[in-house]
């Protein structure tokens, strides 16, 4: 194991035993040891493997169970952005997304059912086709939103496109090497299904892990769900406790039962019930209450 003094400047090969500031090569996994070349670190791999993959996993565990940073605020009313996927919606125009207030009181003051766009002022598309391309140019845009939802069009056969999982699959990638935390959540979907790929929950499960990470709810959900039902209780309700807190209602539904079959405790729910309150607290707004009042689709919790 490498040592460190305290401004870390000078280490100890883990295989050798040689000390000073050029022991600097790192083991590339768990980054806990280091050595003093390649050689060394390759003589000390089948010691340092166990240890190695303990670390590992160790580090995997904190990163999957840290609480991920919140949705980003709506552009135009800036307030934080509903997690349910009809209180928000993407506009193909400008690649914003918008969340359902916005888009209704926009409605409202130009006294149409479909206004110009509440971020960029355009039109919406007058036809499928009109709407698929511009979709087609955001995505040759880089724009990875837009390559996750054609990726969606594609797995449901929607807006024209037909159904087909092979490019479904194509965009959701090309989408997650450009960021997208949703592509991530819908590959994951694509195992859990057998979409285009062999049924495969461990890879569903790492794929919602991936995005569940970065701040994806309804992977996190599904990860809580999974752990429920092989019996890793404990696993679930952390799952289910950070989803209820980037304001994921199914959770908290979860939880619920949880608390009701006596495999969580009071406390438990009460603060499960607590995050889900200070979530609500920073999505609610007037505006948005009269979109969800006026539209089932405009709903945002």
């Amino acid at each position: 194991m490498s040592t460190h003094n305290d401004d870390d400047s000078i280490s100890i090969c883990a295989n050798c035993g040689k000390e000073g500031s050029d022991v600097a090569n790192t083991c590339n996994k768990c980054n806990s040891v280091k050595y003093c070349n390649a050689a060394c670190k390759k003589k000390h791999r089948h010691k340092h493997k166990k240890q190695c993959e303990r670390r590992v996993a160790e580090l995997h565990e904190i990163k999957l169970f840290k609480q991920p940073p919140p949705l980003e605020d709506c552009p135009i009313c800036f307030l934080r952005m509903p997690s349910l996927g009809s209180g928000q919606l993407y506009m193909a125009c400008c690649g914003k997304l918008i969340c359902s207030g916005c888009i209704h009181a926009a409605d409202v003051r130009d006294k149409k059912r479909a206004s110009l766009c509440p971020f960029c002022r355009t039109p919406p598309p007058a036809s499928r086709r009109e709407m698929i391309n511009r979709y087609t140019k955001r995505m040759e845009l880089n724009d990875p939103i837009a390559m996750s939802c054609l990726g969606g069009f594609y797995t449901d056969g929607s807006n024209g496109l037909p159904q087909n999982y092979a490019k479904a699959l194509k965009l959701y990638h090309q989408a997650v090497e450009l960021g997208h935390a949703g592509a991530y959540y819908n590959i994951g979907n694509a195992y859990r299904y057998g979409r285009g790929v062999e049924f495969d929950i461990e890879k569903a499960m790492h794929y919602w892990e991936l995005a569940a990470m970065r701040g994806v709810v309804l992977a996190r959900n599904n990860l809580g769900a999974t752990e429920q039902i092989i019996g890793n209780v404990d696993r679930a309700l952390k799952h289910f406790m950070i989803a209820i807190k980037g304001g994921n209602k199914m959770s908290l539904d979860a939880v619920k039962h949880l608390y009701k079959t006596e495999h969580a405790t009071k406390e438990d729910y009460t603060k499960a019930l607590g995050k889900y309150q200070a979530y609500l607290d920073e999505v609610k707004s007037n505006q948005r209450d009269k979109a969800a009042a006026f539209r089932a689709g405009y709903k945002y919790y």
